[in-house]
Parts: C-alpha cells; sequence; structure tokens
C-alpha cells in the first residue's frame, strides 16, 4: 500500500490529473491484477449476507415501495429485483435501487469502521445489476466487487466525513462507480470521470442518521448506487465531471470537509498490488448499529451476574467518542429514549438496544423492535437508567490497528445496594477478532435463519450453490443470482406513486 497526500489546490495551481484523488482510484480500480482466493471466498460470504437479510425484508414497507418504482422501469435488457424471477427485469440503476434498500433495510449486513463509517455491502447490488445487464460472467463480477470494496474501504481509512456531518454514501458513489469501472473493463479516463460525477451527485448531510431517523436511511444507499450507475453512463458516453472533485478550489475538500489547509492521507494498493480490503471488514451477527454488536454480546454474557434487573439503580456504559455521540446519550437525542421511536432510530439507542438485550438476552431483527416490545414498562424504565460516557481509552482502541482495535466497551451497573458488578468486551463475537468469527457456515446459516418462511428450501440450495461457483458462473448463472419467492411473501402493493 502506498499512502497518498491529499489537499486543496487554487485552480491556478498545477495539479495534472494523475496526481488528483479520483484518477488515483480509477487507476486501481482499473488495474486488472487477479482476484487472490481468500477475497473470492469473502465475496462470495457477501453476496449471501446481502441476500439473507433481503430475504427477511423483502414485504417490509420501503422494499415494497422501492421495488413498484423499480417496476415501473421494466426493460428486457435489465437485471431482476429480489424476489422476483428472471422474467421481470428493470433498468440496471432501478434494480440497484430496489435491490439497494432491501439489503440495507434492516442495517444487518457488513460494515466497516476507520475513520470514517461504511457499509461497504452496499456495493454489491449496483456492481451486480450492471453485471447482470451486461452479460457479464463470474470473474468479471468478482473483478469489479473486489475494486468497489477496495476503494470505499481505503476512503473511509483515510477521509473522515461525519466530523463534517456528511454522510457516508459520499464514499460509496465513487466506489461503486469504480467497482463498475473494473467490472466493465473501462479505461481510468472513464472510470476517472465516473468516480467524481457520483461523488458530486451523492455528498448530503448526516441529518438521514440523526434525530427522527427515518426510512431515508435505507434508501441513501441505494441512491448512492442508483448514482454511481447513471455517472458511469453518461462518462462511457464522453461527458465530463466536475474536475478536480475532491481536490478544486471550491471542491469536496475546501467546502464540505475540513478545508483548504486540510491534509488527508488516503492509503491505496500499488500497482500490480492485489484488492484485499474486503478481508478488513466483517459483518453482523445482529440487526443494530455495528457499535452495539459488541454490547449486545456483553449484555447477554452480564445478564445471568446481575440477576434481578429490577434491583438495578444505574447503568453506565463506558465507550468510543462514536458510540457516545452517534448512538448514546452524547448524541442529546430526545427520540433515542422515547417508546415510540421509529425501527431506525431504536437501532441507533445503544441505552434501547442494551436494556433489551439484558432482558431477553439475545436480540431478533423484528421482535426486538415491535412497539409493544419497545413500550414494555418494565423496559422504558431499564433504559431510562442507562447513560454513555466517552472514555479516551476506548476512543483510542477505536482508531487502532490489528488485534488493538474494538468497537465495543465498559459496562458498569450499580445496583440499589451499593454494589457493582462490571465488564468489558472489546469486538463482538462474530468480529474477525472475536471469540467466534463467521465463517461461510455462519454466512449460510444466517441466511438460512432470515430466509426460512420465505424462501423455499429448494430455491435457498439453488442460489447457495451458485455462489459456491462464483468465480465460474458463466452469464446466464449471474443473471440468476437472486432468490425468487412466491407472490404471497411480497406484502401488500405499495401505495401508488409517480411512476
Amino acid at each position: 500500500m502506498k499512502i497518498h497526500d491529499v489537499r486543496t489546490y487554487k485552480s491556478a495551481e498545477p495539479l495534472p490529473r494523475e496526481d488528483q484523488l479520483a484518477w488515483k482510484l480509477a487507476a486501481v480500480a482499473t488495474d486488472a491484477v487477479p482476484v487472490e482466493d481468500d477475497v473470492v471466498e469473502m465475496i462470495g460470504n457477501r453476496i449471501i449476507d446481502n441476500a439473507a437479510v433481503a430475504a427477511a425484508s423483502i414485504a417490509r414497507g420501503p422494499i415494497r415501495s422501492a421495488r413498484a418504482q423499480a417496476l415501473g422501469h421494466k426493460s428486457d435488457r435489465g437485471a431482476p429485483i429480489f424476489g422476483l424471477g428472471d422474467d421481470t427485469l428493470v433498468s440496471p440503476e432501478w434494480a440497484a435501487w430496489a435491490n439497494g434498500v432491501a439489503v440495507r433495510e434492516l442495517d444487518f449486513h457488513d460494515t466497516f469502521l476507520a475513520a470514517d463509517y461504511s457499509h461497504p455491502g452496499d456495493n454489491i447490488p449496483p456492481i451486480l445489476a450492471i453485471a447482470q445487464t451486461k452479460g457479464l460472467d463470474g470473474a468479471a463480477l468478482v473483478r469489479g466487487l473486489a475494486a468497489g470494496y477496495e476503494i470505499q474501504v481505503d476512503l473511509v481509512k483515510g477521509i473522515c466525513l461525519h466530523e463534517h456531518k456528511i454522510d457516508h454514501i459520499a464514499h460509496l458513489g465513487p466506489s461503486a462507480a469504480g467497482g463498475i469501472g473494473a467490472l466493465l473493463g473501462l479505461s481510468t479516463e472513464i472510470t476517472y470521470q465516473a468516480i467524481q460525477q457520483a461523488l458530486h451527485t451523492t455528498t448530503t448531510t448526516r441529518q438521514s442518521r440523526k434525530g427522527e431517523i427515518s426510512t431515508w436511511k435505507a434508501y441513501a444507499p441505494a441512491f448512492a448506487g442508483k448514482m454511481a450507475i447513471e455517472a458511469v453512463d453518461r462518462a462511457m458516453r464522453g461527458e465530463g465531471a466536475p474536475s478536480p472533485a475532491y481536490e478544486g478550489e471550491d471542491g469536496f475538500i475546501a467546502y464540505l470537509l475540513s478545508g483548504p489547509k486540510a491534509l488527508y492521507q488516503v492509503p491505496l494498493p500499488e500497482q500490480g498490488e492485489p484488492k484485499r480490503a474486503i478481508l478488513d471488514t466483517y459483518t453482523k451477527e445482529y440487526s443494530a448499529e455495528y457499535q452495539s454488536q459488541a454490547l449486545i454480546d456483553l449484555a447477554r454474557r452480564m445478564g445471568p451476574k446481575i440477576g434481578d434487573l429490577t434491583k438495578i439503580k444505574s447503568i453506565l456504559i463506558k465507550t468510543s467518542h462514536h458510540t457516545h455521540y452517534v448512538i448514546g446519550t452524547g448524541a442529546n437525542d430526545p427520540q433515542k429514549m422515547d417508546p415510540k421511536a421509529s425501527r431506525e432510530t431504536l437501532d441507533h439507542s445503544i441505552m434501547y438496544i442494551f436494556a433489551v438485550a439484558l432482558e431477553d438476552g439475545g436480540w431478533h431483527h423484528e421482535k426486538s423492535y415491535a412497539p409493544e416490545r419497545a413500550q414494555r414498562p418494565e423496559t422504558v424504565a431499564l433504559w431510562h437508567k442507562i447513560t454513555t460516557e466517552e472514555d479516551p481509552i476506548w476512543t483510542q482502541r477505536y482508531h487502532a490497528k490489528g488485534k488493538d482495535m474494538a468497537y465495543g466497551g465498559q459496562v458498569i451497573v450499580t445496583m440499589e445496594d451499593g454494589s457493582v458488578i462490571s465488564d468489558e468486551l472489546g469486538v463482538a463475537d462474530a468480529h474477525p477478532n472475536g471469540a467466534r468469527p463467521f465463517k461461510r457456515a455462519n454466512y449460510i446459516e444466517k441466511f438460512r435463519t432470515l430466509a426460512e418462511g420465505i424462501v423455499s428450501r429448494q430455491e435457498q440450495d439453488r442460489f447457495l450453490e451458485l455462489v459456491e461457483r462464483l468465480p465460474t458462473l458463466s452469464a446466464a448463472e449471474v443473471k440468476a443470482l437472486n432468490f425468487v419467492v412466491s407472490p404471497d411473501q411480497l406484502g401488500p402493493e405499495a401505495p401508488a406513486g409517480i411512476f
């Protein structure tokens, strides 16, 4: 890996294309190095993971709305939608839209945390949709997905968006565009223009994840994927983009991030170096914000030690800056303590999540968010006894590398009799550094569990068999890399709209 310095340049200051970040990202994307076997294996795992959470959400309102919008754009030269057969194809940007919402709705797929946050699995719907539309094989798909993951992870390592209240999809648009460039074997020039267009059109604020969080949280990554496809299409037709998108005097860094004097350092593979960033990422065992994963495991562990939860006086969670200020009491969001809050808001309340995990000894992607569950009086009482606090040690561990990284915290439970029960956990059990890291068998089990009663066993087997042969799939088999359900599993029709 090579570290690249990225800063703002005045319009009169020379900055050759080859020295611009967007060009360097495009060069990584279009460097056709072989994809190594362990990377191929993990790409397959994440395709399974995405399908699992999409199956579980297939009849939920946001998915029905996105699917209805997509079905307004049918195309014989398109891509399939989760739940529907390949006899129903839609224009690829709309397939990416519908499938992207299905993947993101439950906040239950893969994650990567560094200088910023990300769900790199959001790259899969747009890149797969283009592979299916253009009749590309498994080898091309693997190449595109390896590039998409690489670009997003490297941007997340080097550029913090959230401190400036920019939503993390600003890294996803460029990565999806780069992944599509790699998939299609485009030139560095075309990919460069597409990456810049994607950045420019997918920069939005973090209000989508603040206060009363709405279903747009699920739509935002799908929007980035859709914009990436459109950006690549325009670039292929010879259209340009605002340049230099990152370094320009009126550009991304100068006015949306840390300003004209800021210096960012982005690590990127050197020419000929394999793209392995997907191996730095990790999935979720529980359908909740990633920083809650270790704390759910910790709640499961602490519950039996505490015993009678009604005797708890207070619970303090000492944790990282991110956990405290984004999903903790440091956010100062009263909605995070509201029993009538939306599912999306409860998903971003570690106080609620820890209380329910303590009471139930685990977590369920539907039952744990049900209104009757959130409004249970004893749960509300326990929930409101929980506060968070930033601990510099946990913030330091959050930004550490390798075995030192940690996304959990220390929990201090004070009982009414004055006794104290304390425990801590750095990473979730399912994390690569955790007690039981997820392997292919775990991804399959997650898929089987979430698809049970929704996707037939025969259809599950067909889909999983394709993933097992991912790099050798034919174009026809890539097009079938989808799951189909019976119409009664799709839920009622969405309300009418424009399309």
